[in-house]
């Protein structure tokens, strides 16, 4: 499964029956609740980061990467808007785009 993939099945959901899918249901509730959830997933993923537990991290890391296309579809965001986003800093370096902001 690509990046890419993931995001067109939850784009799918987006109009599905919350009974049916989580991703629907996590849709349903809205973007703040979408934006809620990617905020706990990515502190479990710091919280195995730091613990060095190599599985629960890759676990973890899956789980931050679905919630924030969640969320990202929540609020009608794109993939390939991040990815032109990510592309048009690589010219740059990261001290230097940092400090454009």
């Amino acid at each position: 499964m690509t990046l890419q993939d993931l995001f067109e099945t939850i784009q799918s959901r987006k109009d599905a029956d919350p009974t049916s899918s989580w991703t629907a249901q996590l849709l349903a509730k809205g973007p703040e609740k979408c934006a809620e959830k990617f905020g706990e997933e990515a502190i479990e993923a710091i919280i195995e980061a730091v613990k060095g537990d190599r599985a629960k991290l890759t676990s973890e890391a899956a789980d931050v990467m679905y919630h924030l296309m969640v969320m990202l579809a929540a609020r009608d965001v794109t993939l390939d808007e991040v990815v032109t986003e990510l592309a048009s800093r690589q010219s740059k370096s990261g001290i230097a785009e940092k400090a454009s902001r």
